[in-house]
């Protein structure tokens, strides 16, 4: 029961992330669609982790640009837009969990959100 809570508020964390990206990049208030593009871009991230994930840093960066390809087809305004939504997804995780890992109530990660 406990790995099943903390997939769900990962995963809610990482699409608050994506939806705080969006919003700010693209004035898309849909957290939803963010759910959605949250769970898309782990499973792309996690295959192309899995298949070059080994190549000693292009594996890495291959898994990172697969994630934002995914942002890049959900959402308006290209490679730029979906760059500025990646990040500032990345940064509201961030400061989300760090917040609430002070606190004790989750530990300092992210379905949804590369490298965090």
């Amino acid at each position: 029961m406990g790995s099943v809570v903390g997939f769900i508020v990962s995963l809610l964390i990482g699409a608050l992330g994506i939806y705080v990206g969006a919003r700010v990049v693209t004035d898309t208030d849909d957290y939803g669609y963010a759910v959605i593009t949250a769970i898309v871009g782990s499973l792309v991230w996690w295959i192309v982790a899995v298949l070059v994930g080994w190549i000693p840093l292009i594996g890495g960066l291959l898994a990172l640009v697969a994630w934002i390809w995914v942002i890049n087809v959900r959402y308006p305004g290209g490679w730029g837009n979906a760059i500025a939504i990646g990040f500032i997804a990345w940064i509201a995780v961030v400061a989300v969990l760090y917040v609430l890992a002070v606190l004790g109530v989750v530990t300092f990660d992210a379905l949804g959100i590369p490298a965090v």
